[in-house]
Parts: structure tokens; C-alpha cells; sequence
């Protein structure tokens, strides 16, 4: 049995809430000691770049520079959609620690026997 954890997440800083969440759990799963991948497609590859993911999401919501930081320290790892990614003519110097542009085979790659998977 894997202790792994991967966290999808499709939504960008049009929902800061529902990307808080995903990073909460992502934090949770990585300061727990579990291998955690967050997985970023859609317009959440735009948080893969440095300065992006900043805000709050809500009153009482932890500040989302804080929570990317949690990850970081943590040993967080993401993969970037390079479909997406290179669609929107993004530019991968700009990638924060952690992340890099990986896609689908590579993701099944990296969870082997299987993980704990979160969508969002």
C-alpha cells in the first residue's frame, strides 16, 4: 500500500477558494511526510509561475503565499500540463520551486502502485 498523494487541480485564481482547499489538502498530505504531487492543468498552471498564486481567498482563509510556502518546505512536488501550459504561450523560466512541465505519462509514472488522489 502507497502513502502517496496526488492532488489534481483544473481551477486557477478565478476560484481562490476552491485552489486554497486543494492546497490545504496538498499541505496536509506533504507535512504529514506522504510524497504529494499537486497536478496542474486548465488555468491552474498559471500558480506554477512565480508571483501568481498570492492572496486571500475568504475571511478566516490562510493567505495562499503562506500555504505555497507550507508546500514547498514540505518537499511538494508539481507537475505542470506542458498542453496547457504552452497554450496560453506561458514562460517556463518563470516556474516556482517545485514545479515542473510533466505531463500525463510521467504523472503515472511517478504514482507507481497507486496514491490517494484529490480533484479540484
Amino acid at each position: 500500500m502507497t502513502n502517496k498523494a496526488v492532488i489534481s487541480l483544473t481551477t486557477g485564481l478565478e476560484d481562490p477558494e476552491k485552489v486554497t482547499v486543494a492546497y490545504l489538502v496538498a499541505v496536509g498530505a506533504a507535512e504529514s511526510g506522504r510524497p504529494t504531487l499537486m497536478f496542474l492543468t486548465k488555468e491552474a498552471v498559471r500558480l506554477a509561475l512565480v508571483g501568481t498564486a498570492i492572496g486571500v481567498a475568504c475571511d478566516g482563509c490562510p493567505p495562499l503565499g503562506d500555504l505555497v510556502k507550507r508546500y514547498e518546505a514540505a518537499g511538494g512536488q508539481y507537475y505542470v500540463c506542458p498542453v496547457c501550459f504552452n497554450a496560453k504561450h506561458l514562460d517556463g523560466a518563470n516556474l516556482i520551486a517545485g514545479a515542473e512541465l510533466q505531463g500525463t505519462v510521467p504523472m503515472w509514472a511517478w504514482i507507481g502502485d497507486g496514491a490517494t488522489t484529490f480533484s479540484y
